[in-house]
């Protein structure tokens, strides 16, 4: 009878992802002889070759594919066994990894954090912010918890909850003429200098969409990577930009901007919170929901409170 372990299974599962034994042994914090070995004690107990070995670094077989997916899901069951234990005392107790996608991170959480702090102190909350696509990667692969991000996530082994709709402004240059016009549309943004984020950015899709701008070669927009660039660059009269409500107390504040709604129906985002199906901690995710519901009504207040200064 065949005879895996967890071991093996992970430094299995690291190889798959790096398709490199180096870069496998490094991500494990092993020796790269050390992981060789577990490797190879793996293809022996299965009788099947999991990899291809060349000069540039290794290849999966059709079978250490299928093995690799396998190993994946029965890691996280192994992680999700374990939080299930040490868990299960109380709601959001013991260490939660949170991602957070950068165009949410500057704004939920300074009014997210303290309220964690006040509701579950015993908490220990690792942070991580970055794109959409790395932390859904991270995700599946069980090295985060649950994610803060815009909707909808497209996976089959992810589950979602939505929180709020966070809607889509139009930033202007204040120096620039409306002709009396109160509320912003598409036709506005035509003929104008459109910054947005680089590619990579969820947020820079929404906005393509919304102004069913899809070829992004045949229009003039700018690359970068926070909102607080762009914003510098609409206030220096450099182009327009679309923004979402929950920046504005922060990214609009002592700028020479002005702010428009959008005519009905208003674009927005949806922002909610995704895990993995199999993860044991739904109630806590739904208690952080509850958070970060919270959270974005006290974002909404205090932009306002800035807005009218």
């Amino acid at each position: 009878m065949a005879h895996v372990t967890l071991k093996q299974l992970k430094y299995f599962d690291a190889l798959a992802r790096e398709q490199h034994f180096g870069r496998a042994a490094d991500a494990c914090a092993v020796t790269q002889p050390a992981l060789s070995m577990q490797i190879q004690e793996l293809e022996a107990s299965l009788g099947i070759a999991l990899v291809e070995r060349t000069r540039s670094g290794v290849k999966l077989t059709p079978k250490g594919a299928e093995i690799a997916l396998r190993a994946q899901r029965l890691l996280n069951d192994a992680r999700d066994l374990i939080d299930f234990a040490q868990h299960s005392a109380g709601l959001l107790s013991g260490s939660l990894r949170f991602g957070v996608i950068p165009s949410v991170a500057p704004y939920l959480l300074p009014p997210l954090l303290p309220l964690l702090r006040q509701h579950y102190p015993d908490l220990v909350l690792h942070l991580r912010e970055t794109q959409t696509h790395h932390l859904t990667e991270e995700l599946a692969e069980g090295k985060l918890d649950v994610l803060l991000l815009a909707l909808p996530v497209k996976h089959p082994d992810i589950e979602t909850l939505e929180i709020f709709q966070d809607r889509f402004l139009l930033a202007l240059p204040k120096s620039k003429k409306l002709s009396g016009r109160v509320r912003a549309t598409k036709e506005l943004i035509e003929g104008d200098r459109l910054l947005l984020l680089e590619e990579g950015h969820c947020l820079r899709d929404q906005a393509l969409t919304f102004c069913a701008l899809q070829q992004v070669d045949m229009i003039n927009t700018f690359g970068a990577t926070s909102l607080a660039t762009i914003v510098e660059m609409v206030s220096a009269g450099l182009g327009i930009t679309l923004l979402p409500e929950i920046c504005l107390g922060v990214e609009t504040r002592n700028r020479d901007l002005k702010v428009i709604r959008f005519a009905d129906p208003e674009p927005s985002r949806t922002l909610g919170l995704a895990w993995r199906r199999s993860s044991p901690r739904h109630e806590d995710f739904k208690a952080l929901a509850g958070l970060v519901a919270e959270a974005g009504k006290l974002n909404l207040k205090r932009a306002a409170v800035n807005q009218s200064e």
